[in-house]
């Protein structure tokens, strides 16, 4: 593990007696189980699983401001929660210190991430403009890590001509060279916001880019998404503004039960290693209910997080019940888990394939399931 002492020149420690107002928490609540960065405590990171970095680093929106009152405030709801999941071992290591410019404050959490990763551990960071995925991303490209990414967001932020970064830094981590995604995945966008040459362009990079009441459809379709993920960045404006009141985009999007799933999806996958929840504006919150909404999908994370660690590895076949099935002239194989009820699919060059029971019941038809069609055009 990356030494604390030297990741301790990024970070400001929080204080749970602040979060809780003076209050001590009960030993059943997440705050007084998890182990925070304080002024006068180190965490275990050798210990923790999963590490909580608040980055509220704005400067690449229109608010162009940095603080950590976002990441705060939703700490304050998330450490108030009840801890159902002791097997999940969670650190808090504080708060990235803002640089004298932008381009510090993504370096510095590039620095950050990169230690935690070639640490192996699963990182959750609390924006913060969503701008700050770039930076998620360039920790990864540090270290030559060809990944999948999977952004979620009412937007798709490819609009070169804005002054915010926020609203274009997806052209830079999608076309920079070198460049390291294999794949990259666009959940819950809203057509009316969307141009559509923006979705001709991924589409012929044969990028899978999914509408909001596509996936609002069958919300169990984005689990074998997320369960193929390395990177996780969701900005929350996909969760409608009922939901969400700090959302002021848009009255539609996911409700807050359908935001918890993928949360949780993504917390069930072994490979996704960073998940980024940005867009928070803790003045534009009304009675704190989207900090609230925030710190429930965490808790909903760590549930799969604890569902991950029942998962038996594909190799352990005794572990899954084995189907064999032809289609198109195809013969194949598919797999279910026997203690999550999860689906694989196996393509030509032998790989297993995350899919879902709709993709069975597709090639049992004698049809070939889309998932596994875009799997075979991106070879």
């Amino acid at each position: 593990m990356a030494d604390f002492s030297h990741l301790q020149d990024f970070l400001q420690p929080v204080s749970r007696v602040y979060l809780n107002n003076d209050q001590e928490y009960d030993a059943y609540q997440i705050g007084g189980v998890i182990d925070i960065y304080e002024p006068d405590h180190h965490p275990d990171l050798e210990a923790a699983q999963v590490i909580i970095l608040g980055v509220g680093e704005e400067r690449g929106s229109q608010s162009g401001r940095t603080g950590t009152s976002g990441p705060d405030a939703i700490r304050r709801e998330f450490y108030s929660l009840y801890n159902w999941h002791r097997e999940v071992k969670v650190a808090d290591i504080g708060n990235l210190l803002s640089g004298a410019t932008l381009a510090d404050a993504y370096a510095a959490l590039n620095a950050v991430l990169a230690a935690l990763l070639h640490a192996k551990k699963t990182v959750i960071i609390l924006g913060g403009s969503h701008d700050l995925t770039y930076a998620q991303y360039k920790a990864y490209a540090s270290q030559q890590w060809v990944i999948e990414a999977t952004v979620a967001d009412a937007l798709i932020d490819l609009q070169e001509e804005s002054p915010a970064r926020s609203d274009s830094f997806l052209m830079d981590m999608l076309t920079e060279q070198p460049n390291y995604i294999r794949h990259y995945n666009h959940l819950g966008f809203q057509s009316y916001f969307v141009h559509p040459r923006m979705l001709e362009t991924l589409d012929k990079l044969r990028f899978d880019c999914y509408r909001l009441g596509k996936v609002r459809e069958n919300i169990e379709e984005a689990e074998p998404v997320l369960r193929n993920t390395d990177l996780f960045s969701l900005d929350i404006n996909i969760i409608r503004h009922m939901d969400a009141p700090a959302n002021h985009l848009s009255p539609n999007g996911f409700t807050g039960e359908e935001a918890c799933s993928l949360a949780r999806f993504a917390g069930m996958s072994h490979k996704l290693s960073t998940f980024g929840i940005y867009g928070y504006r803790p003045e534009k919150d009304k009675e704190n209910l989207t900090a609230r909404q925030i710190s429930q999908m965490l808790w909903y994370f760590m549930d799969g997080q604890a569902v991950k660690q029942k998962e038996s590895p594909l190799e352990n076949r005794d572990a899954f019940w084995e189907f064999h099935i032809a289609f198109s002239d195809i013969d194949t194989v598919f797999l279910k888990s026997k203690k999550t009820s999860r689906w694989w699919m196996q393509t030509p060059d032998k790989e297993f394939l995350p899919c879902s029971y709709a993709d069975y019941l597709l090639a049992s038809n004698n049809e070939i399931p889309e998932r596994w069609l875009r799997h075979q055009e991106r070879l």
